[in-house]
This record gives C-alpha cells, structure tokens and sequence, in this order.
C-alpha cells in the first residue's frame, strides 16, 4: 500500500521547465565538458608525445610511445575514474550530493593544470608524472558521473527527467568536440609560427622544440570551463531528496525547494517520521531485500555499461589508426609533428561533429517519448550491425574510391553509440534505485563501464596492430588488425543487447515510484523491464 508522497517531492515531479533546470543542466554539464575533454584529448596527442620523448635517430618512422607507456598514459585516467566512481558515489549518499560535488570539480581542475605541468629529467619521469596527475584527474571525474546524474535526476520533473540528465551528458560530446577544435587552433598556429619539414625531408627538424608546448596547452585547457562553474556549484542547495529521504529534514528541503521553485512549500515533518518509522525500505546494498527487488537492475545496468564502454572507448583510442588505414591521415614519416596533431584532431572534430554531438542531442529530443529501453536496444542493434558492416568486406573499404563510405558507416556506429547506450546508461541508474543508495548504484555500474573502457583502452592498442610484424607500431607485437578487432567489438555490442532486457523502464514514473520509497512494509511497486513485461523490486 502506497504511503502519501512528501509535497515537497511533489512539486518536484510536477513542476514546469524553469530557468533552474537549465542552469543545473549547465553547471553539472561543465564538469561533463571537462571529463570528456580530458579523457579524449590525450588520445590526440600521444603520437606526438612519441615523437618529443621517444626519438631515434636514423629511424625510418617517427618515435612511437613504447607499449607499456602507451597503455598507461591512455589508461591511467580509467584506473582513476573507476576508483572515483566508486569512491564519491559512496560518499555521496553519506555527506550529501552537494558537500561532495566541489569537491570532485576542484580536483578536475587542479590536475587538468598539473597535467599540463608534467616535468622530468628523462622521458620516463616525464611520462611518470604525467600519469600520477592523470589517475588523480580520472578520480575526480569519476566523482562527476555519480554526482551529476542524480542531482539532476532529483531536480528534475518526471516528464522531463530523462531529457534533462541525458542534455547533463550530452556535453561529453560537446567536450570530446571541444578537445578537437583546441588541438587544431594550438597545432596550427605552432605551425604557421615555427616552420618545419616532413620526418623522411629532415627528421631532427621535422619536431621542433617548441612541440613540447603543445600537448601541454591542450592538456590544460580543460581546466577552464569547469573552474569557472565551481562557484555555482557551490551556490546549488541540497537535493530535497536527499535532505527529506535520508537526511530527514523535511524542513530544510521545503526551505530549499521553496526558493528553487519559488513557491511556499511546507515542512510536513509527520510524513518524515513516518519514513523514520517504517522498516520496508531501510535494507542496504549487500542485503537479500536488495538482491530481490534490485539485483537484476544492478547486473544489467552495471553489464551493459561495460559492454557498452569497450566498445565506445576503443573506437576513439584507435580511430587514429583507422584513420590512418584508409588514407585520412598520412604515413607519420610524410609529416611534421604539427602536421601529425592536426590530421587527427581534424578527423577527430569532424566525427564528433557529424556524428557524436548530433547522437547525444537525439537523445535528449526522444528519451522522454519512445523510452530508455527502446533506445538502448536500438543503439546496440545498429553498433552491431554497423561493426559487422564495417568489418566482413573490410578490404573494400579501404579501396581508395570507398574510403567516404567506410567514414560514413564509421561515423554511424558513433551515432547509435550516442543515440543510445552511451547515453543511457548513465541516465537509467540515477532512476532506478533507492535514493540512500542511489549514488552508489550509479557508481557501481560507472565503474563497471570504466572497467569496460580500460579493457578497451589497453586491450585493442595490441589488438588493432597489423597482423604484419612489419607493418606495426615500432615496440608491438603483431595484431589481429582493425577487421578483427571491428568483429569482436560487434559480437560485444550483440550481448549488450541481450543484457538491456534486465534493465527496467523509468519513461514518466517518479523516482520514489519507481524504487518503492512510498509503500508501506509488504507493499510492491513495479518496473517495466521492456515494452512487455512487468518485474516486481
């Protein structure tokens, strides 16, 4: 039996779009800007961090990052962001969402800068040190994911909730577009300023020592636009949620929300008692009751999530040699290292622009009308069948007269990506589960898809080498090459489509309806898992 929902929450759920929702979805977006600038810009970069700290004299390509460097510099941030993830979502439901959200800012900010700041006397301490600053900016990042999604989800009305959490996460591409656009201003104007020739022309020359600012200004610039939204996130109140649900302060969240929605709330202090009072819903994470009602949510919102992150993160860490393939970039020995940052950040900006930002934004326009599950299913329905597409006549592609065409089918699979589990993933969690642990569950299933995303990451920097020994990257074994490597990512998508059946329906229902928080002890309230079937939490 349904228990009378708290006014305060009430009004929440029922409250028009107003101008507070847009600026929480710009101060919790900012910090989104920045995770995904600083996540993806390093990918842009180590091929000239190769060149800089890795030079042979007399080689006939330029120098490489060594394996073992390659993996940490692009992996390192992951290790961190998954221990962020775990970390402040705790953290989040016991101090508050607000205490912890500075917090994980403060430390995005302070190690973008640091990156960027990374000295040493030889290449590994440089190397070293970039990767102590890099853990310790994932670890803030991580804090972000959590964080963000469920002050937005309870902030947000429920018509409009998935639209607002997903537009929180839309400003990842935003940022990985961002991240493109800043490496071709920086690169391009190093180029015009400090003329150099092609590695094969001169290879001393072709890295002029000015290069070493480069991949340093690119790294330190995501520190700004998240710095300059600290102070607002520091003026948000308290979610009412948690101030009423767990906190128990029905007072201070009708104070709170009273000048949010600028409209006279009321305490309603017996009705938080009541909560106080009532068993039924005070279980914990490592509970049977918990294991009952949300087990089969925890395992599908943390499996999709990996699934879904091996595939989106290695994509972008080899897009570069994809890139290279088919032509786009050039042989690394026909180019200066200017030259070489510039090719990939404009392929980069260029599928983020044509594919990535406009994916995340159909999201926002249609999760709140056809669904989560039906996007998500969507999503991995076409990855898969675009990766297969892709991989099975992989040779055709790479014939000169189709290499638009493999950009487009590329380009697609980045699209459903986002117009879909990328996005998704994120938004389903922040909904589905208990508001005292909801943080927790949501940075659960965030690391499982960092978990993802480091298999990614490390993983297909091997995979995706030339099954040629004379054709790899200078320090790699042979590959099974990208045609491979592009068939496993599509057999990976295929089960993430089979696991999006466990995660539950949220389109339109209030959060404490979906999770129980209103029933009394022995009551059941009901997700939709699918558009056909029912399952009790």
């Amino acid at each position: 039996m349904a228990r009378e929902q708290l006014g305060v929450l009430n009004a929440l759920d029922a409250a028009k779009t107003q101008w507070y929702h847009f600026t929480a979805i710009v101060i919790a977006g900012m910090g989104f800007f920045t995770d995904a600038y600083d996540l993806f810009c390093i990918s842009l970069v180590t091929k000239l961090l190769g060149r800089i700290y890795y030079h042979h004299d007399h080689a006939p390509k330029p120098g490489t990052l060594p394996p073992g460097v390659a993996a940490a510099v692009n992996g390192v941030a992951f290790v961190g962001t998954l221990s962020g993830q775990l970390f402040f979502g705790w953290l989040g439901d016991k101090l508050g969402r607000k205490k912890v959200y500075g917090i994980t800012l403060l430390l995005m900010v302070v190690c973008s800068i640091a990156s960027g700041l990374s000295f040493g006397s030889s290449p590994k301490g440089v190397m070293a040190t970039l990767c102590f600053f890099r853990f310790w900016l994932g670890f803030g990042i991580g804090g972000d994911y959590p964080l963000s999604a469920t002050i937005m989800s309870e902030y947000a009305n429920k018509k409009t909730r998935g639209a607002f959490i997903a537009a929180v996460f839309a400003m990842q591409g935003f940022g990985i577009l961002g991240g493109g656009i800043v490496a071709l201003i920086v690169s391009s104007s190093f180029d015009h300023a400090f003329k150099a020739p092609a590695y094969s022309a001169n290879a001393a020359a072709s890295t002029v020592p000015q290069a070493d600012y480069v991949w340093r200004i690119i790294l330190m610039f995501g520190a700004f636009p998240a710095a300059l939204t600290y102070y607002w996130r520091m003026k948000m109140p308290e979610t009412a949620r948690y101030t009423a649900l767990i906190a128990k302060n029905a007072k201070q969240a009708a104070a709170d929300m009273s000048k949010v929605l600028n409209v006279d709330l009321q305490a309603e202090e017996d009705k938080v008692i009541k909560l106080v009072v009532s068993q039924s819903n005070s279980f914990g994470l490592f509970s049977r009751e918990f294991l009952k009602r949300h087990g089969l949510h925890l395992l599908g919102t943390t499996s999709t999530w990996f699934l879904l992150d091996i595939a989106f993160y290695s994509q972008n860490l080899f897009q570069k040699d994809i890139f290279s393939a088919i032509g786009w970039i050039p042989p690394a020995e026909k180019m200066n290292a200017m030259h070489e940052v510039y090719k990939i950040a404009r392929a980069q900006t260029l599928i983020a622009l044509c594919s990535t930002v406009p994916g995340y934004w159909f999201t926002v326009a249609f999760i709140d009308v056809i669904g989560r599950f039906a996007i998500q299913l969507m999503g991995f329905f076409f990855m898969t069948v675009f990766m297969f597409a892709l991989a099975i006549p992989y040779h055709h592609w790479t014939l000169k007269p189709n290499r638009i065409g493999f950009v487009i089918m590329y380009s697609l699979t980045f699209f459903f990506a986002n117009f879909g589990p990328n996005a998704t993933t994120f938004v389903v969690p922040a909904e589905i589960f208990p508001a005292r642990l909801r943080s927790t569950c949501h940075g659960i299933s965030a690391a499982a898809g960092k978990a993802g995303a480091i298999v990614g990451a490390f993983g297909f920097l091997y995979a995706a080498q030339n099954r040629d020994p004379k054709k790899t990257d200078a320090g790699y074994p042979p590959g099974i090459g990208v045609r491979y490597s592009l068939i496993m990512l599509g057999v990976i998508n295929f089960f993430g489509m089979l696991f999006t059946l466990l995660v539950p329906e949220s389109k339109g229902k209030s959060l404490e309806e979906l999770t129980g928080e209103n029933e009394d002890e022995g009551g059941d309230t009901e997700l939709q898992t699918g558009p056909a079937r029912t399952v009790p939490v």
